[in-house]
């Protein structure tokens, strides 16, 4: 399921009459299935509210989803072969304008231990603690580089930020990494932007930052006891099905100056992966961890993450490879999803007997302008083409954690979602509100989106999915994504 959750994608109607939602983006393409290690899940921008570093923008990409901590012995290593991408629109044109491209290399140690006298490959990742300097007994090891692209992403021009940053190994589990907080945080990395400062930079796994009751709401919506109030702060047992998964996390923290051109504080993000176009199978690969495939050709983009939830709710089922490989500037292709979204007709289908009714202004301009292009005098571009992309206004400073309203906008906090998206904002209930026809509740906002209260019969109404997502569950400073579960404790 794929974590993009675009608002208009939204969730699940009970048979007690509350609804339920689902967010994100994990396995949410036929296609993606097949390559977990380059399916992203979750997108976050926004601007850092960590002590004393204003002026800065947070890029968040997690991938490689629904990772058991317990997966030995070769764990979670991101893909050599792949390009994993954050593009950034400044212009509000559709075009990425500035890309920051990860790619990834891993060495084997090939440790050994005698046998017989005989000095014998051992068959595990580490033999002993793992560490952040040469004493460490781990068997493989992860470096990345990063290269920065003015312009378009193939053509334009390229600037390597590193070449050899490090990646902290996986939670093994205690023994073997005993204090994996400490370690983990001496990855966090300076990089330097050539004309406009430096930032951080983090590549790693950390605990998923999605909560979703994935099981229940996937069997056409079989929960028992969902939460039905929003003033309901306490979740209910069972609910987060990604309580014990864990993800991988790319993240870079960018002065705004190097993103959003002078006059538009406004910047579009989304995260991409790509692979080559062609691969060929080694049937007798050599004794290393390199030589399984022999890849070549052109790169082909194979999963796209912009809002939460879009492709995996929103998209229909035979468009949604198409989606994964498609580019913002050609969303057009998708405008009917959109304008004339199937959820909250299928929602009055199923759950009319309890009082849901769907939104009634055809087509949806009140989705259009919460997801494709902004909100007016918010986060929508001066001159801006339609497209899917998070959105972020720069020049609304960031609320410190304890301020954080975990219904961002709607919550009356224009820090949070769908101004960009920061780790505790609720989006899921977020979606539900909104896909129902919430902005058309909204004085003043309505007529500027193109609709009003009476188009939206259920529009006030506080829909929830019962998985409660607020900024306390996440740390105050870079990464903020809190630390995986261990393997073993």
């Amino acid at each position: 399921m794929k974590r993009q959750l675009t608002c208009l994608t939204v969730a699940v109607l009970m048979a007690t009459g509350s609804f339920t939602a689902m967010a994100s983006s994990h396995r949410e393409a036929p296609s993606i299935t097949k390559t977990p290690k380059v399916d992203g899940t979750d997108f976050y921008m926004f601007n850092s509210y960590e002590s004393g570093r204003a002026g800065y923008v947070t890029l968040i990409a997690n991938y490689l989803p629904l990772q058991d901590s317990y997966g030995g012995p070769n764990y979670f290593s991101l893909d050599p072969n792949a390009l994993y991408e954050i593009e950034v629109d400044n212009n509000g044109d559709a075009k990425e304008d500035i890309t920051f491209q990860f790619r990834f290399q891993q060495s084997l140690k090939d440790l050994q231990v005698p046998v017989n006298g005989t000095m014998v490959s051992v068959p595990l990742s580490n033999i002993g603690a793992i560490t952040n300097d040469s004493s460490s007994a781990q068997n493989t090891a992860e470096t990345f580089s990063v290269t920065m692209v003015k312009g378009n992403r193939r053509m334009g021009q390229r600037t390597v930020l590193g070449s050899s940053f490090k990646k902290p190994f996986d939670n093994v589990g205690n023994k073997s990494i005993p204090n994996y907080a400490a370690y983990a945080n001496s990855f966090i990395q300076p990089i330097t932007f050539p004309g406009c400062g430096t930032g951080k930079v983090f590549v790693g796994q950390r605990k998923d930052s999605f909560a979703i009751n994935v099981g229940q709401i996937f069997d056409l919506v079989n929960i028992a006891a969902p939460i039905s109030s929003s003033t309901n702060n306490t979740e209910s047992a069972g609910k987060n099905t990604l309580a014990d998964k864990n993800v991988t996390t790319i993240a870079l923290e960018v002065p705004v100056s190097c993103l959003a051109n002078a006059g538009e504080p406004i910047i579009g993000g989304w995260t991409t992966a790509s692979l080559r176009q062609g691969a060929l199978r080694n049937p007798v690969p050599a004794s290393d961890i390199k030589t399984a495939t022999k890849e070549g050709g052109a790169w082909t983009q194979v999963s796209r993450l912009g809002m939460p939830l879009v492709n995996e709710v929103v998209i229909g089922l035979k468009d949604k490879d198409k989606f994964n490989a498609s580019q913002p500037m050609n969303d057009g292709q998708f405008a009917t999803y959109v304008t004339n979204p199937t959820l909250p007709t299928l929602l009055q289908i199923l759950f009319g007997g309890a009082g849901v009714k769907a939104p009634t202004n055809y087509p949806r301009t009140d989705l259009v302008a919460a997801f494709l292009t902004g909100i007016p005098t918010l986060n929508k571009p001066a001159n801006v083409v339609a497209s899917e992309q998070l959105r972020l206004n720069t020049s609304i400073p960031a609320a410190a954690q304890p301020q954080q309203k975990r219904l961002g906008v709607i919550g009356g906090d224009n820090a949070g979602f769908p101004n960009g998206r920061r780790p505790g904002d609720d989006v899921v209930d977020i979606a539900l509100r909104v896909v129902m026809g919430k902005v058309c509740t909204i004085a003043g906002v309505n007529t500027a989106v193109g609709c009003k209260a009476s188009d939206a019969p259920s529009g006030t109404t506080d829909f929830t999915d019962g998985a409660l997502q607020t900024s306390s569950q996440f740390d105050t400073k870079f990464p903020y994504l809190t630390t995986p579960i261990p393997g073993s404790p």
